[in-house]
C-alpha cells in the first residue's frame, strides 16, 4: 500500500506539474458551444464560456499543487521549530507556543477569508494556510519531543553542557524526523484543501485552479456534469494519494519511536 501510494501520488505531481504544456486547446478561448458534452476534440466537453474543460484541468493543477506545498512546508516549519524549542525552552512554550494556541481557536475558514481580505493575492493565501498550519503542526511537534527529551542520551548531552542547536539537531531530531515528515503529508492535504476552498470562493489569487473549475460548473451541472466532477475528483485524487503516502510515512515513525 505504501509504495502504491508513492507510485499514485508521483503519478499525480508529474501530471500535474507538465499539464499546461499538454494542455491541447487555449485555457481562455472558447473552442465550441457552451456546455457541450464530451466528444472528439474535446475530451471533457466544454464549460459556460466554450471553453475546453480538459485543457483547463490540465493547466489549474500546477498553482494549486505549488501553492499548497509552498505553504504546507513553510506552516509545518514554523510549527515544528516552535513546537521542539517549546519541548525543550519554558520560556517558548510560555510565549511563542502560547500565541499559536490563539491562531488555532480560530475556525480556519474564518481565518482563509480574513487574511485574503487584507490581501488577496497569492502572497496572502499561502500567509493564511501558513497561520492555520502552524498551531497543528507545533503540538505535533511538542508532543513527539516530548516523548524523547527525557531519554538517556538527551539528557547526556545536556549535562555536558550542548547547546539548543546540538540538542535539536543531534539528539531530538532525528528520532522525530519520521512524525514530522508524516506531519508534513497531512498539513498538505490540509493546503490542498484551504487552496481549493479560496479557489471555490473566488479569492484564491492563484488564477483559473481546480476550485475555480469547481465553483466556475455549478450553475451548468446539469447540462455538463463533468465540468463538475473532473476538478472535484482531482483535488479528490490528489489528497487521497498524499494520504497514503502520509499514513505509511507514519507507520515508520510509530516503530521509531517505540
Amino acid at each position: 500500500m505504501r509504495r502504491a501510494g508513492f507510485l499514485l501520488l508521483g503519478a499525480v505531481i508529474v501530471l500535474v506539474l507538465v499539464g499546461p504544456e499538454l494542455a491541447p486547446h487555449s485555457v481562455t478561448a472558447p473552442v465550441g458551444p457552451p456546455y457541450a458534452p464530451p466528444g472528439a476534440g474535446h475530451l471533457l466537453g466544454t464549460d459556460h464560456l466554450g471553453r475546453d474543460v480538459f485543457s483547463r484541468l490540465l493547466a489549474g493543477g500546477r498553482p494549486l499543487l505549488l501553492t499548497s506545498l509552498l505553504a504546507a512546508v513553510a506552516g509545518t516549519g514554523l510549527g515544528t521549530l516552535t513546537g521542539l524549542l517549546s519541548a525543550l525552552l519554558r520560556w517558548v512554550n510560555a510565549t511563542l507556543f502560547r500565541l499559536l494556541d490563539v491562531l488555532a481557536a480560530v475556525p480556519p475558514v474564518l481565518l482563509l477569508l480574513l487574511v485574503l481580505t487584507a490581501l488577496p493575492t497569492r502572497t496572502g493565501l499561502v500567509l493564511a494556510v501558513v497561520l492555520v498550519s502552524a498551531p497543528l503542526s507545533a503540538r505535533v511537534a511538542r508532543a513527539t519531543a516530548d516523548q524523547v527529551r527525557h531519554r538517556g542520551h538527551v539528557e547526556a548531552a545536556v549535562l555536558r553542557g550542548e547547546g539548543i542547536g546540538w540538542l535539536l539537531t543531534r539528539e531530538v531530531l532525528p528520532l522525530v524526523a519520521g512524525t514530522l515528515l508524516a506531519d508534513l503529508g497531512l498539513r498538505f492535504v490540509l493546503s490542498v484543501y484551504l487552496v481549493a476552498a479560496a479557489g471555490f470562493l473566488g479569492i484564491s489569487g492563484t488564477g483559473s485552479d481546480w476550485g475555480l473549475l469547481v465553483v466556475e460548473a455549478l450553475p451548468g451541472v446539469a447540462l455538463q456534469p463533468w465540468a463538475l466532477l473532473a476538478p472535484a475528483l482531482a483535488i479528490a485524487l490528489l489528497a487521497v494519494s498524499a494520504t497514503l503516502v502520509t499514513d505509511g510515512v507514519g507507520a515508520r515513525a510509530k516503530a521509531v519511536l517505540a
